[in-house]
């Protein structure tokens, strides 16, 4: 039995279900795919991403590989170039599948820029199952991942300020690292800019045609060919008797399906689990792309929108100032999710976890700033506050998108220290807040798999 039909619990069942189990999903919503789906949220024909949209580490997914997904609809559409991040001069930092085409975006940094990344990228089929799982384990490959881990537990200013010189490669790593959801001068936050930037570099930043919707119903389509099932708007408000129970879900959610059959010390554990920052999230229906100053933009399927380093860090230090906004274009590059002519864009901001400040004005004026006359191509908006992506999807605890903070603690103890396993018989965890994390890449039910097997 899985609880949570989100990339995690999916992956979960469908290797449950190869290794002979009869498997149910369970899955509170009417709609399957926790922070993978999407709906038209504006206008009819506008098809946008509820939660996530960019998918780098699905793409580079040991777990996703193994599944023809592409046999059941899924499509992998590649945007000119990864990641674009545009300063105020008009011009743009460009992280691209190439090293050497990134560096030449970069000027005086590029050497240093390629001799960061390119060993890494030599290094990823190696090197690869151990960034994504769990850190308390002898990886596979020692000297590699000490190489990666010289520079992955710095702060991700320290490293920035360290290695480059220029305003364009200390942005374009700032901006990436800032997906940590994490104060830039704190520690492991160099990891989420080495780890991204690499994804990008091997397997890009790509987004799925028709909309994030679609690897969830890749993962139950696969499913279901292997005789799984699935049951939404079915929530499960009792911990079932069952010989193995997957549980797709955060500690707090846990809690209060299970808490009272744990032993105290559990419940402690979990209830000290720390949640992260929130999300401020806008869709927008467009009626033409987004104007960018910078060209570059224009070929781009993200782009960073908040300037230096040095502003990066104090929005996502203090939470003043201009923020640090996320975007997605997927209508420039897939066709599908908008009618002709027009466009979808997405873009959001962290804040404080369950903040209920509105950003919706400071938002437009960033990406305003970097693509003078935005606001006049907007046709209509969605906003998704913390409050409302946490009701829309209760793992998204206060507007969390990564299933809890990814200080240096949470790092390698996620949850607790016993990661997937619980002191019941035959129940794991197996969401974002367990190793390697959030993001779409289905390694959380991956590695509950391998652990429930292996004990059983």
């Amino acid at each position: 039995m899985v609880i949570g039909s989100g990339p995690n619990g999916l992956a979960a069942a469908i290797l449950l279900a190869r290794a002979g189990h009869q498997v149910t999903v369970y899955e509170a919503s009417a709609q399957i795919g926790g922070g993978a789906r999407s709906a038209e949220l504006t206008l009819p024909g506008f098809v946008h991403d509820v939660c996530s949209s960019i998918h780098p580490t699905a793409a580079a997914s040991p777990c996703f590989e193994q599944f023809p997904l592409a046999e059941h609809g899924l499509e992998w559409i590649h945007p000119g170039v990864p990641l674009a991040h545009p300063l105020d001069d008009g011009s743009a930092a460009v992280l691209a599948r190439s090293v050497d085409d990134t560096a030449a975006t970069l000027g005086p940094d590029g050497d240093a820029w390629r001799r960061l990344m390119a060993p890494l990228a030599e290094a990823w089929p190696r090197i690869r199952h151990d960034l994504l799982g769990p850190q308390l384990r002898i990886p596979r490959h020692p000297l590699l991942m000490a190489k990666f881990g010289i520079h992955a537990v710095r702060p991700a200013r320290t490293l920035a300020e360290s290695l480059f010189r220029g305003p364009h490669a200390r942005a374009l790593f700032a901006g990436i690292a800032a997906h940590s959801l994490m104060p830039l001068e704190t520690r492991p936050t160099a990891a989420a800019g080495l780890l991204l930037s690499v994804c990008g570099h091997v397997s890009g930043w790509p987004l799925p045609r028709g909309g994030s919707q679609r690897i969830s119903d890749a993962l139950a389509g696969y499913l279901r060919s292997l005789g799984g099932e699935i049951r939404t708007e079915s929530p499960v408000t009792t911990l079932p008797e069952a010989p193995l129970v997957m549980c797709d879900l955060t500690p707090r959610q846990f809690l209060k399906l299970a808490g009272d059959r744990c032993p105290p010390w559990f419940q402690r554990a979990l209830a000290a689990y720390r949640y992260g920052p929130g999300s401020y999230k806008i869709d927008w229906a467009l009626d033409g792309p987004i104007p960018w100053r910078a060209r570059e933009c224009t070929r781009a399927g993200t782009v960073h929108v908040g300037g230096t380093l040095e502003e990066i860090c104090t929005w996502e230090g203090h939470f003043h100032s201009r923020p640090f906004v996320l975007v997605t274009q997927s209508s420039l590059f897939d066709s599908s999710r908008a009618p002709a002519g027009k466009h979808t864009a997405w873009g959001y901001c962290h804040v404080p976890n369950g903040s209920t400040l509105d950003m919706t004005g400071e938002i437009e004026s960033q990406i305003e700033r970097f693509a003078p006359g935005f606001r006049g191509r907007i046709l209509a908006r969605h906003v998704l506050t913390p409050e409302a992506l946490e009701r829309r999807n209760a793992n998204l605890v206060g507007g969390d998108v990564a299933g809890g903070l990814n200080d240096l603690r949470q790092t390698f103890f996620r949850p607790t220290r016993m990661l997937y396993r619980t002191p019941l018989p035959g129940v794991y965890l197996c969401s974002a807040s367990t190793p390697p994390g959030g993001a779409v890449h289905g390694m959380c039910g991956y590695h509950a798999v391998r652990t429930a097997l292996k004990n059983s």
